[in-house]
């Protein structure tokens, strides 16, 4: 079984944010692979289905980003997933909109969502890092990220969080390299190619 977590903060004013990218993810899923409706469990969102075979459980925590961890472990603790099973969709702004990567373990780079799971369960997850950029200036941070995403951002946003759904069942196989590569397939005609210094600094974690 697998348990994968989109990270976001919940209600309508935030539904469109730069930060709720996680919760995006999940709600794609959800409708490509005809998951359950959500209901509510573990102070979150919860839906369940299969992909590929696999049975895979959709979280969406519901306690704002800085608890994030609360929820995750309680959900966990009750379906006996190991953090080796889950995967956390968040974004990112160390990497350029649209371009994604997945790396286990690594420190929270500032993210109150992995660094609130991390107090409750440790570093060893899985987490797909999907880029929203930087604005430039560490203070506008806060702003950005609890933002709406441009209207400008629309067609990489669209085609990044529908191929993440699409290739969903890479993720769910724990065939990560591939899924990352597929990924990056798809979305080189809108961002562009990654070069050779961006791959070196974000290679995959094993």
């Amino acid at each position: 079984m697998r348990l994968f977590v989109g990270l976001g903060n919940p209600g309508q004013k935030y539904q469109h944010n730069r930060h709720n990218i996680g919760f995006m993810a999940m709600d794609e899923i959800v409708r490509r692979h005809n998951f359950s409706g959500w209901t509510k469990k573990f102070q979150a969102e919860l839906s369940s289905g299969d992909i590929d075979g696999v049975k895979t459980l959709l979280l969406k925590p519901q306690t704002f980003m800085n608890l994030s961890g609360q929820s995750v472990q309680a959900a966990a603790d009750f379906y006996k997933i190991v953090p080796q099973d889950i995967v956390v969709f968040h974004d990112e702004l160390d990497l350029a909109p649209g371009k994604l990567r997945v790396k286990k373990g690594g420190g929270a780079g500032g993210h109150n969502g992995l660094r609130s799971i991390d107090d409750h369960l440790g570093q060893d997850y899985w987490r797909v890092r999907m880029g929203i950029g930087h604005p430039g200036n560490k203070d506008m941070v806060s702003s950005y990220v609890l933002n709406d995403f441009a209207k400008a951002d629309q067609e990489w946003l669209t085609a990044l969080v529908e191929t993440v759904s699409d290739l969903a069942d890479l993720l769910a196989q724990g065939k990560t390299e591939l899924f990352m590569t597929k990924v990056a397939q798809v979305m080189q005609p809108i961002v562009g190619a990654d070069d050779k210094a961006d791959q070196k600094k974000t290679k995959e974690t094993k």
